[in-house]
């Protein structure tokens, strides 16, 4: 199949998991009546149900999901590492502690400072987490467990901050719950233009990242900026990664499993596979939401512990083959 037709296939899969998600909860409503509402909202309990409860909730997975894709393609890219993931690599860990210090600590903070906040704290993990594989080789598989020994010790953080400061901390639960039970249309508005521009941008720079990811020495050779693309790329990567967080929470795997996906289906070619992670990326965090509602119904799974049951096998799996190599 063409890699245009996939991008095809992958736009028709979101599309159908948007409309089960309207569809699919604790009370199930028609697919066509879902349509009709949609084109004509009324005053009816289903069209206030799709509206202000199941649409935006809606929407801010498939954002999350095409952040985190997207990210997890970004830094695996940058990095040549196919083990690089935003939460692997702390990003998402550093997000949401940066994330509870301000809602502890400057409590009066206006919400739209989330992701710029959230952006700082995954930088600076990212940061910490390749110096400390690169003082010792940065292979792969170290940079990958470099990572997680740093989201570990923020996580000790996170709830030391947590049981020092436990009514404060409380404010900071919700956004950092790992889902999107209760989002309503003001974490769609607080995302959304970050994570449009910056997907925008990383289909922008998708050449950019074709040419980092053959080697430095081969990007120089052919005029590339290596320092100064990489250094836009990671953090345009963290940046996608850290707005997600803000309105979900810490949700790993998705950076990792996505990319994969999407290179396996497209190519190598980021021009292609950047889009496509978007499209799979939001696909699939909607059907683990989706999953979330149904599993125990009418109770509500949070969608971080269904992801992580179908992601950890993959890292597993991913991580011994490469340490084989």
């Amino acid at each position: 199949m063409s890699r245009p037709l996939w991008l095809v296939v992958g736009a028709a899969a979101l599309v159908a998991a948007l409309i089960a998600s309207l569809a699919l909860g604790a009370s199930e409503i028609p697919w066509r009546e879902v349509l009709r509402l949609l084109r004509a909202p009324d005053d009816s309990t289903n069209s206030l149900v799709i509206q202000t409860i199941r649409l935006p909730r809606t929407l801010v997975a498939a954002l999350a999901g095409a952040g985190l894709g997207v990210a997890g393609l970004l830094l695996q890219g940058v990095t040549r590492n196919p083990l690089a993931d935003p939460g692997i690599l702390g990003v998402e860990a550093g997000g949401a502690f940066a994330i509870l210090m301000m809602v502890v600590f400057f409590p009066g903070a206006p919400s739209a400072l989330f992701v710029p906040a959230a952006f700082l704290g995954g930088l600076v993990a990212a940061g910490v987490a390749y110096g400390v594989a690169r003082s010792i080789g940065a292979t792969p598989l170290r940079l990958a467990l470099a990572g997680v020994a740093i989201a570990s010790l923020i996580g000790a953080g996170t709830r030391t901050v947590q049981i020092l400061f436990e009514e404060r901390a409380q404010g900071a639960l919700f956004a950092l719950s790992g889902s999107v039970a209760g989002r309503t249309w003001e974490q769609v508005s607080q995302v959304a233009p970050w994570m449009l521009g910056g997907l925008l941008l990383a289909i922008l720079i998708s050449p950019r990242v074709n040419v980092l990811s053959l080697g430095e020495d081969v990007a120089r050779s052919l005029g590339a900026r290596t320092e100064r693309d990489s250094l836009i790329v990671t953090g345009l990567g963290v940046l996608l990664a850290a707005a997600s967080v803000s309105v979900v929470g810490p949700i790993g795997f998705v950076g990792l499993v996505v990319p994969h996906a999407a290179r396996t289906l497209a190519g190598p070619d980021h021009r292609f596979s950047v889009p496509l992670s978007a499209l799979l990326g939001a696909a699939f965090l909607v059907v683990a939401d989706i999953a979330a509602r149904l599993v125990d119904r009418p109770a509500e799974t949070p969608v971080g512990i269904l992801v992580a049951v179908a992601g950890a096998p993959f890292f597993v799996v991913l991580a011994r083959r490469i340490g084989r190599r």
